[in-house]
């Protein structure tokens, strides 16, 4: 008997990882683990593998469009998880999206670089995402790398940073997974002046995927109607025990393990 799903729907414009690590398939992953549906929209295709980025082709905006347009007049979005866009063109077309979703949270994976380093869009894109994204943003979710390019600031600290792009967006989780520390500090700081650190332990490795995997989680998260501190708190929780049960299936970087080998 078909039934109408209770589940909520987060739309997400990601680009295609064909290794399945990262990209549209960890968004699939993260949500369902939440008990989200995933509406998943292909911003850009990639050749990469679990080591680094070769290539990548960004689709078409009317492409894009038209996905996003026929999910949003079927289905109730609960929220939208950004992923790759890849150009500047795209930061325009979600924008043109989002005006169809007015009141929907937008979780924004700021996606510049892929974990082995190779670039995911120019310099540009990083510009335009703070300048005109940020703003229509509920949170985005920059490593300190990121942030750092986000914030042009090559050698800030995470304060820093957030001081530089706090007037573009309401709130802003700062990962710290990319440092040496032997604990991971992950810092949400607020427009308002509120902050709050989150700690772990940090896992020995690399991971490939593992941004996106966060971003989806309190994306879903938040479509379920957790509040924001406590989102990043079950994200952040469910993002490290993916990370330790990790997999190691190529020459390159660990998968997170999103989902239980048994489903039953």
């Amino acid at each position: 008997m078909k039934t109408h799903t209770s589940r909520p729907i987060v739309l997400c414009l990601s680009g295609h990882d064909p290794v399945g690590g990262a990209g549209l398939q960890a968004d699939i992953e993260a949500l369902l683990a939440q008990g989200c549906h995933a509406a998943p929209t292909v911003t850009a295709l990639t050749v990469q593998d679990t080591v680094d980025v070769s290539d990548f082709r960004v689709l078409d905006r009317e492409w894009v469009l038209a996905q996003a347009h026929a999910v949003i007049a079927d289905v109730p979005i609960a929220a939208v998880k950004l992923g790759m866009l890849g150009s500047v063109e795209m930061v325009d077309t979600v924008l043109e999206i989002m005006r169809k979703l007015r009141g929907a949270p937008l979780i924004c994976d700021p996606v510049l670089r892929a974990g082995g380093g190779g670039a995911l869009g120019k310099d540009d894109v990083g510009y335009a995402m703070r300048e005109r994204l940020f703003p229509v943003a509920t949170i985005a979710t920059p490593n300190l790398p990121e942030a750092r390019i986000l914030a042009e600031l090559p050698d800030g600290s995470a304060d820093e940073c957030a001081e530089r792009l706090l007037p573009h967006i309401r709130h802003l989780l700062i990962t710290g997974g990319h440092g040496d520390e032997r604990e991971v500090h992950n810092r949400l700081y607020s427009r308002d002046g509120s902050r709050h650190e989150f700690t772990c332990a940090r896992l020995p490795g690399s991971y490939h995927g593992s941004g996106c995997t966060l971003a989806s989680t309190l994306a879903g998260r938040l479509a379920l109607g957790e509040g924001l501190s406590s989102a990043v708190q079950s994200a952040l929780d469910y993002t490290w025990r993916t990370l330790r049960d990790a997999e190691a299936p190529g020459h390159g970087q660990y998968i997170p393990r999103r989902l239980p080998l048994d489903l039953a």
